[in-house]
């Protein structure tokens, strides 16, 4: 995954000087509270600056409303920088160094284990500031390749990709229990969301209570709207709630996250998208 002693590019060019060096690295899978607490994930980090044998100068960590954690810690050799999708298990970090002293292998593996992570991509390890050693002019052009380009924004993968439908699944922890257990409430969601994202409804939203069995127990919801389905379950159990919204019209799948996290007064919030083809 990674070598400490070669960068992932092609072999170095001798006649060139590295100010730094830097690894960006996705860590996918984490375990699923490991991200929620700014105070929990600066720790994680400390910890693992502390282990590569980097020397830690300071450190802020913020936490986003309803959800995500972003920090640095300050190393006298750079920094450790994250930003943590909880809704995803996914943490994006950057690590920076300018000094040969720091184990980044330690750093990496130390973060893995404290995250939970089972899922670990150094996506990129480059060299920094090239200064050629000799007096030959080198430009930035032959210095640095050409970045690659991905999609971040949901509306304009729609519109590239232009698919039959958008598919969000919403996982709500810790849900107020009156509230998933209250039939009026639920169908009150229904009618504020769908008037939220633009979706025309038809007919009565379907609220019934199933389960004999109490692990599973709780209402499920269907609502048709015009350009397709929203649906969910209520699990008593957990107090958790269930929801799928499908639509062959685009909707801003992270408001619809944050609008039921808030409506159901949960804790924090696992989002997936899927495009249907």
């Amino acid at each position: 995954m990674l070598e400490n002693d070669k960068n992932s590019d092609d072999e170095p060019k001798q006649d060139l000087f590295a100010l730094g060096r830097q690894l960006t690295i996705e860590y996918y899978d984490c375990e699923p509270k490991a991200l929620l607490d700014p105070d929990r994930v600066e720790a994680i980090f400390l910890k693992a600056a502390h282990a590569s044998n980097a020397t830690v100068i300071n450190s802020s960590f913020h936490k986003f409303d309803p959800q995500g954690v972003s920090g640095v810690v300050i190393i006298a050799e750079s920094h450790f920088t994250v930003h943590a999708w909880p809704e995803h298990n996914y943490a994006a970090v950057d690590i920076f160094t300018c000094g040969d002293s720091i184990d980044l292998k330690k750093a990496v593996d130390s973060l893995a284990d404290s995250l939970g992570s089972d899922n670990v991509v150094v996506s990129s390890d480059k060299n920094r500031g090239l200064i050629p050693y000799a007096s030959e002019e080198k430009t930035a052009d032959d210095l640095v390749p050409a970045p690659g380009h991905y999609p971040i924004s949901w509306k304009k993968e729609v519109e590239d990709k232009a698919p039959w439908g958008v598919l969000t699944s919403v996982d709500l922890y810790d849900c107020d229990p009156g509230l998933i257990r209250d039939e009026a409430a639920i169908t009150r969601y229904v009618t504020e969301l769908c008037d939220l994202i633009e979706m025309k409804r038809f007919g009565p939203c379907q609220v019934v209570h199933f389960g004999e069995d109490e692990r599973v127990s709780g209402f499920s919801m269907t609502q048709l709207i015009e350009t397709s389905l929203v649906s969910g379950h209520f699990a008593n159990a957990s107090n958790t709630a269930y929801l799928d919204i499908f639509s062959c019209k685009y909707y801003d799948p992270r408001q619809v996250a944050e609008f039921s996290l808030a409506f159901f007064k949960g804790t924090n919030y696992k989002m997936h998208l899927a495009l249907r083809q």
